[in-house]
């Protein structure tokens, strides 16, 4: 045990996806996942380290259809930098070989078919002894504009699309977790989600992915005016609407949210590469920062009566899009391993 730090859950994990989210085309060449295990097994403060690594089930960091021989290479070389494999992105999006949620015909037929590919990946790394636990990720993979055209009959087609889903899930034993951003078709509000997930209906499989970047911009109401939950003429300053937004904001989403995300957020959106404007990530001290993170994190960690949940047996720090100059830096991780921290330290616990 570390006297300084004695919690021992949840468990700390970086993500994988910021050296390929945003990157190429265009934009900054992609960073390699070795390089990225690399930068995590390396990263120290006070003696903590991060205990394992969230993957991106897609190029260049995963071939297409991995082989076998190919999970066990990426199972070896995560545990050997003393690593545990938790939740995996499924790669739903057509330009992955996917398909818009919202389409009943040949989309959903290739959406559904990345999710069974994710799953099996995912169950076959905890075969491998490699995957701890976790979710598999997943979206709509289409826009809002998309969606708006036929807001009701879209959000029903995304709904029967995720519950045909959610049976793949199951037959692997994993469970979908729904990431809410505002570049996502029906899922781009605090409201259109929870509409989204109570259509589902599947809360034991389908829940809510929490990334506290892109959760703030679902208060301000980005992309969905009408579900601000923020003043239109909020001041930052007023830290007390701050907290009554987001209080208002995680009591709608907390009792679906399953796999979590730590991040921090200058209440801008940004987009590289063929990623769409989303919640800007920054890091977690940057001087236009608008969250207070490890207090911001409690409350998506605890309930309304202040009990920590322990809902998560691991966080996950977010941080898309960076440029390579910071995701190259070894201090961007200490200073990002710090706040993960400084999180559990404020709302975890130990077994």
């Amino acid at each position: 045990m570390n006297e300084r730090h004695p919690n021992t859950f949840p468990k700390l994990h970086n993500s994988a996806w910021p050296g390929i989210v945003g990157k190429g085309e265009g934009s900054e060449p992609p960073i390699d996942l070795e390089t990225m295990l690399d930068f995590t097994a390396a990263a120290e403060v006070d003696g903590v380290r991060f205990d394992g690594i969230d993957l991106a089930l897609h190029p260049p960091h995963l071939a297409t259809d991995p082989t076998d021989d190919e999970l066990r290479t990426l199972a070896e070389r995560v545990a050997a930098r003393g690593l545990a494999i938790g939740s995996v992105g499924a790669p739903v999006w057509t330009t992955m070989g996917g398909g818009p949620a919202l389409d009943a015909g040949e989309g959903r037929v290739r959406f559904l078919k990345q999710v069974r590919k994710a799953c099996r990946i995912a169950g076959r790394l905890r075969e491998l002894g490699a995957r701890s636990g976790g979710v598999v990720r997943i979206d709509s993979a289409c826009s809002p504009a998309e969606w708006a055209l036929d807001p009701e009959g879209n959000q029903r087609r995304i709904a029967e699309t995720f519950r045909e889903a959610a049976r793949i899930a199951r037959d692997h034993g994993e469970r979908l977790a729904a990431e809410g951003e505002i570049c996502w078709g029906g899922m781009h509000s605090w409201r259109t989600m929870v509409d989204l997930l109570e259509r589902v209906g599947e809360p034991e499989t389908v829940g809510f992915q929490a990334d506290m970047a892109h959760t703030l911009l679902f208060a301000l109401g980005e992309n969905a005016p009408a579900d601000r939950l923020l003043p239109a003429a909020f001041a930052w300053s007023d830290r007390a609407a701050l907290d009554e937004g987001l209080r208002a904001l995680t009591a709608a989403l907390r009792p679906w949210t399953i796999d979590f995300h730590v991040a921090q957020n200058d209440a801008t959106v940004f987009g590289s590469g063929s990623h769409d404007h989303t919640g800007r990530h920054c890091l977690p001290n940057d001087p236009n920062a608008k969250l207070d993170v490890p207090r911001h994190a409690g409350f998506w960690l605890r309930d309304e009566d202040g009990n920590v949940t322990k809902r998560f047996r691991h966080i996950c720090w977010d941080g898309c899009m960076f440029p390579n100059a910071v995701l190259m830096r070894p201090e961007t991780w200490n200073e990002i391993l710090a706040t993960m921290i400084a999180v559990r330290d404020t709302h975890g616990w130990s077994e």
